[in-house]
């Protein structure tokens, strides 16, 4: 498996301009958040509160993030926690989740795309899927590297990693 900082590398690459830079600052928040309210709002078999397609989507995210490292790890535990906790509350207000996300989804989409365009690069995830996950930790590794917190933790191979 490839490191963090691979990942980070290999996905910089077509995101270099600024104003690509900025559309994802913008667009990948709102795309994760609104997956998973999609997510959210798929009818679910049973009746356990808190569990539905959304959490269960975030688990398997998870074990990707904590395979990279334990930091980006608990930091996207956080993040996916808020969206579903934004969600809850859009639900809980009575708002339709389903549509609020899927136009909020569309848009975001669309942004990233023209951000693309800008950028003559096509987005990472047309080559390798998993980059999908990798936005959003990409666009953490950078708020950690502000405050301080390590980022690559472990290697591929389990031998201890320091920045």
């Amino acid at each position: 498996m490839k490191s963090a900082s691979a990942w980070f590398d290999h996905y910089g690459e077509s995101h270099k301009n600024g104003t690509n830079k900025l559309i994802h600052w913008v667009c990948i928040p709102v795309i994760l958040v609104n997956t998973l309210g999609l997510l959210q709002a798929l009818p679910f078999p049973g009746q356990v509160p808190g569990l539905h397609f959304a959490s269960l989507f975030m688990v398997l995210a998870l074990a990707f993030y904590f395979r990279l490292s334990w930091t980006l790890g608990l930091g996207m535990s956080l993040v996916a926690g808020a969206a579903i906790s934004l969600n809850t509350a859009i639900e809980a207000a009575g708002l339709p989740l389903a549509w609020i996300s899927g136009g909020s989804f569309f848009v975001a989409w669309v942004l990233q795309f023209v951000g693309h365009k800008i950028e003559g690069q096509k987005p990472s995830f047309f080559e390798d899927l998993q980059f999908l996950l990798v936005g959003p930790a990409w666009l953490l590794q950078f708020v950690y590297k502000k405050v301080g917190v390590p980022v690559e933790t472990w290697a591929p191979r389990g031998e201890a990693v320091t920045q």
